[in-house]
């Protein structure tokens, strides 16, 4: 089956889900709620699944992007957590063209004692040992080692180079675009046969379903399944009031370029032993810096905050490393997600990562848990609801299943498109070519036209802020509109596919 989604498909699959009867329903299409998705439908059984805003709306798409091997769990002693995010880790460096490996620098100054050092050298160690016992290759993810100073100011110019002793250097999974990544688990659920509805409101959870409210037009229906899979993540408790979360806010800030840095940088955060701040160069040029881990209380905002503290903490531990302390003005854009944790006592950066399948009557809900181990989540809630519901089902595929993109990329594809697209990168690049008006940061009017015929971008918002992130810049956002508006007015048109880039490329997917 085509893996595009549009509105034209959103139309004729709301109508059929609204008149027959599905084996799951999913709520939720975040990460792991696509991840469900695909997992049922791979397993050959029906299903729809809905959002009440858009595909990686929530917290999937402010991650640090990292897809990592659980280092931090392993300090804590969770071995099993780490374990398991190290396969995740590996299945994602296999099945995914999105995701690579990248080198991370612990410099280390003046303020960190030769024996922190030697701890979190003996911890990258025993991750290394973690990647060969989930059997990722060496090839895909090298091994640590202690660098001299003049290396790791080769790597980070920017670091200030008085009293450093040289650096730790180490290497961990990296997600050109976590927002991408949901697109593409939800594309591939979709070429298997669920039914991905954005702007689809479950108004209740019912053990047969759920009555939903489609956002574009206030008209409501009902959904019926055999099992429902409860992937809200923060917003679970809203559909389950059994449910008991304790959210926590992880603010990034966005900043320019850093000059001449070519690794993310691991900055540890005074007066903690096992927390780092994280520096990690984007593709378009500029720096990400997180995060914070504070907890939130009250109801939970459909896009959290970020307030000036966070931003004050975050410089302050950055600019302890840097030669040329970075200003408040200096920041462009500061977004925040909220982590969906299991309620419980201590500070939220101690509560275990891992997740939780709570059944219920008809529903199961998955909980807590990481973006690296989405796919394991996923599975462990549809074996639930299989089970629940006595559905008659085959076993997990997932983990050998290529997300839409992977493969051969086609010679002479630019770069940057390769890395965005994959094996899709040359149906994009016609499209490009047939709208070069640029959008920012690179992209095309064309690619966003690619994103209303295949990724489900419906507004404006789809586009900017999550199948790119211009947006994340008010004023990129600004400078953008007008390109976004041109690609929705063009894909969205009764004419779709009779314009400019007609019979192109036969690879595009069907339209």
């Amino acid at each position: 089956m085509d893996s595009s989604l549009n509105a034209r498909r959103r139309s004729a699959e709301l109508r059929s889900t609204a008149e027959e009867r599905v084996d799951v329903l999913v709520v939720g299409l975040g990460a792991t709620g696509a991840g469900a998705a695909l997992d049922a439908a791979s397993r050959g059984l029906s299903v729809a699944a809905i959002d009440a805003h858009d595909l990686a709306f929530g917290t999937s798409r402010w991650s640090s992007k990292m897809v990592h091997g659980g280092l931090r769990y392993l300090a804590k002693g969770q071995v099993d957590v780490a374990y398991e995010s190290a396969v995740e880790r590996g299945i994602l460096l296999r099945n995914t063209h999105l995701v690579r490996a990248h080198p991370y620098l612990l410099p280390l100054t003046p303020s960190v004692s030769r024996g922190q050092a030697a701890l979190v050298m003996a911890g990258y160690r025993l991750g290394d040992g973690l990647r060969a016992a989930a059997r990722t290759p060496r090839g895909l993810l090298p091994g640590p080692s202690r660098i001299a100073a003049s290396r790791a100011l080769g790597l980070a110019p920017v670091l200030d180079g008085r009293g450093l002793r040289g650096g730790l250097l180490s290497w961990d999974g990296r997600l050109l675009d976590d927002a991408r990544l949901v697109v593409a688990v939800a594309r591939t659920a979709a070429a298997h046969g669920a039914r991905v509805l954005t702007r689809c409101r479950a108004v209740r959870l019912t053990g047969r379903g759920a009555r939903v409210r489609d956002e574009l037009t206030g008209a409501e229906f009902d959904i019926r399944a055999e099992v429902v899979i409860n992937a809200t993540g923060v917003w679970a408790g809203g559909l389950d009031p059994a449910v008991k979360l304790r959210p926590s806010r992880g603010t990034h800030l966005v900043l320019g370029p850093l000059p001449g840095l070519r690794a993310g940088l691991h900055v540890p955060i005074p007066g903690e032993t096992n927390r780092f701040a994280l520096v990690l160069p984007q593709p378009d040029g500029r720096v990400h810096v997180g995060l914070t881990d504070v907890p939130v209380d009250g109801p939970v905002p459909d896009v959290p905050e970020a307030p000036e503290e966070d931003v004050r903490t975050l410089l302050e531990v950055l600019n302890g490393v840097l030669e040329v302390p970075v200003t408040r003005e200096a920041v462009a854009g500061v977004y925040a997600g909220l982590r969906p944790l299991l309620a419980a006592e201590g500070r939220t950066a101690d509560i275990s990562r891992r997740h939780a399948v709570l059944p219920g009557d008809g529903v199961v809900t998955v909980v807590g848990g990481k973006l690296t181990t989405y796919r394991r989540m996923a599975e462990d809630a549809v074996d639930r609801a299989v089970a629940l519901a006595r559905l008659t089902a085959g076993p997990c595929r997932t983990a050998r299943i290529p997300l839409v993109g992977a493969g051969p990329v086609p010679a002479g594809v630019p770069a940057r498109l390769a890395a965005r697209y994959g094996a899709e990168a040359a149906a994009v690049r016609a499209l490009a070519e047939a709208y070069p008006e640029p959008a920012g940061l690179g992209i095309t009017t064309g690619e966003l036209l690619w994103s209303v015929r295949h990724e489900g971008a419906l507004d404006e918002g789809d586009l900017l802020d999550r199948r790119t992130r211009i947006g994340l810049v008010a004023g990129d956002r600004a400078a953008a509109l007008a390109a976004a508006r041109e690609a929705l007015g063009e894909g969205l048109s009764e004419g779709l596919g009779e314009s400019r880039d007609e019979g192109s490329n036969g690879n595009t997917p069907g339209q």
